[in-house]
């Protein structure tokens, strides 16, 4: 099991509190050297090797004067790969941090933001000259580079309304107005805020690209699932009925009290409860659930467990987070949602590694402890049985 790394306490020569307040959100920022120690973890052919698996989502984009912008999505196979040209063409693969442990150290230092808007690590390999081409995403990234050399364009600022290029599958730029360019080197780091263009190219053949990403729903996606979650609570008791109601002489009117008395209604489900319930669950389901054997977990176990003092640390694509309120504090966990005491679910969601000695002192009950059995028969928390064995696709 690999150790986390610790969380950004700065970006190179800037604060996270100045990078907050003046950046976030707000403008992109070149910021050179903000992870000196950074190289990437893994190689163009073991990059390529994740793109050959079913389960993990990957895309190869070639550009040519008579094709521009095509996207191929995988998985891939090795001709697909001979048959590329020398030049001009970008793989990326989506979520390497769910199978590669010093990817997710990496997204780990990005948890000054929290959990739950993390989403993860694209990583993306191209020859010289290979790009994505200009564009905008709806979400902030930190682009670190992780080998090679990228040149980097940073344009408008774009919405909904912004032309895209025709012919393509990609979301392409008709129009591109750069206003800045930095040469991104191993270690360096490109901040850009959501609707913000850009455009990378590499420069040489061994650039490698880490992408974190974050979520950022929608408000229509917002309205639409929260809609569903309160349809699911209700049932064909719950319905309009008038309220004072009195003879009119207007019987094309819908009265402006009935219009209240609606929104009423509706205002009477935005309760604190049913938001944090509903988003909770929603901001922690995973993209990419993972199909995984239950693990053989019971109080046998654990005591055989805690006799070892084995280390024990999370799932590398579980997503944690938690809720508290002033009665009680409510665990999220790919999408499920737990009662759980306080210091357990702190505990559990701002840390990725503990030792299981810690864990059980969390255990005043044997509520909590079979919660922790559950997490770990479900494969949310792992148990290091000392094989050193990896997750593989």
């Amino acid at each position: 099991m690999s150790s986390a790394s610790p969380i950004l306490s700065s970006l190179g020569e800037l604060c996270i509190d100045k990078f907050l307040k003046q950046y976030w959100q707000r403008q992109a920022v070149f910021l050179p050297q903000a992870l000196a120690d950074f190289r990437s973890p893994i190689t163009p052919d073991e990059l390529a090797g994740l793109a050959l698996e079913d389960v993990i989502e990957s895309r190869l984009i070639i550009h040519s004067k008579s094709a521009p912008w095509q996207l191929k999505t995988g998985p891939f196979n090795e001709q697909d790969f001979a048959e590329l040209p020398t030049e001009q063409w970008s793989l990326l693969v989506q979520a390497v941090d769910h199978w590669v442990p010093e990817v997710a150290d990496l997204l780990d230092r990005f948890r000054f933001i929290p959990n739950w808007r993390l989403d993860d690590v694209m990583v993306s390999y191209a020859p010289k000259g290979g790009s994505v081409g200009p564009h905008f995403d709806y979400y902030d990234v930190f682009l670190v580079q992780g080998a090679g050399t990228r040149e980097w364009h940073i344009g408008q600022h774009c919405d909904s309304n912004s032309e895209r290029l025709e012919g393509t599958d990609l979301n392409i730029l008709r129009d591109f107005t750069p206003e800045a360019t930095y040469t991104a080197q191993p270690g360096d780091v490109l901040y850009i805020p959501p609707g913000v263009a850009h455009w990378g190219t590499a420069l040489d053949d061994d650039c490698m690209t880490f992408s974190i990403g974050f979520r950022a729903p929608s408000e229509a996606d917002i309205i639409d699932e929260f809609g569903q979650h309160i349809v699911a609570e209700l049932t064909n008791d719950n319905r309009y009925k008038d309220q004072n109601a009195s003879a009119t002489n207007t019987p094309g009117a819908i009265d402006i009290t009935v219009i209240e008395q609606l929104q009423k209604q509706l205002v009477s489900h935005l309760t604190t409860a049913n938001i944090a319930q509903w988003f909770g669950r929603y901001m922690t389901e995973a993209k990419y659930p993972l199909e995984c054997t239950p693990v053989a977990a019971d109080a046998s176990s654990w005591q055989q467990w805690l006799d070892q003092e084995v280390a024990v640390e999370r799932e590398l694509a579980a997503r944690f987070s938690y809720f508290d309120d002033a009665q009680s504090t409510t665990l999220f966990v790919d999408g499920q949602a737990y009662p759980c005491n306080t210091p357990l679910a702190h505990t559990l969601c701002n840390q990725r590694h503990w030792s299981i000695v810690t864990l059980d002192a969390l255990c005043p009950n044997d509520a909590d402890k079979s919660l922790l059995l559950q997490l770990i028969k479900d494969h949310k928390i792992v148990i290091d049985d000392g094989s050193d064995e990896q997750d593989s696709p």
